[in-house]
C-alpha cells in the first residue's frame, strides 16, 4: 500500500476515534509531508521519530528565543546554551513521543506496518 493511501486510512481510523487532528498532524508534520518526507502520524510513528521531529523542532525554536531575549544578555556561554537547547529539546522529544504512544495504546491503534 502506497504512503498516501496508508495515511488516509490512518486519519480515517483516528478521526473514528475522535483523536483532535492537531494532536496526530500538527503543523510541522503537515509541512515535512509537503517537502515529500514520508513520516507516519505521530500516534503511528516510532518512539524514537516522535523524539527526534518533536525534539529537534522544540530544541531549536525554544534554544535561539532563549539565546537571543535571556541568555546572551546574561553572559551565558554559547557552548552551554547549546547544551540546555540539546537538553531542553530531548526532554520535549522524549515526553511527547511518550503521550503519543499511550494515545496509541489508549485508543487500540494498530501498527503502521499493518494498516
Amino acid at each position: 500500500m502506497s504512503f498516501e493511501r496508508k495515511k488516509k486510512r490512518a486519519f480515517a481510523i483516528m478521526e473514528s476515534k475522535n483523536m483532535w487532528r492537531n494532536n496526530y498532524a500538527p503543523p510541522l508534520l503537515r509541512g515535512l509531508w509537503k517537502l515529500g518526507l514520508k513520516i507516519p502520524p505521530l500516534p503511528f510513528a516510532s518512539f524514537w521519530q516522535v523524539t527526534f521531529m518533536m525534539g529537534l523542532g522544540f530544541g531549536l525554536v525554544w534554544g535561539l528565543v532563549m539565546w537571543f531575549f535571556t541568555w546572551q544578555g546574561m553572559g551565558v556561554q554559547l557552548s552551554w546554551a547549546i547544551f540546555r537547547s540539546l537538553s531542553g529539546g530531548f526532554l520535549f522529544g522524549v515526553m511527547m513521543a511518550a503521550f503519543h504512544w499511550w494515545r496509541k495504546k489508549t485508543n487500540n491503534l494498530p501498527d503502521w506496518k499493518n494498516l
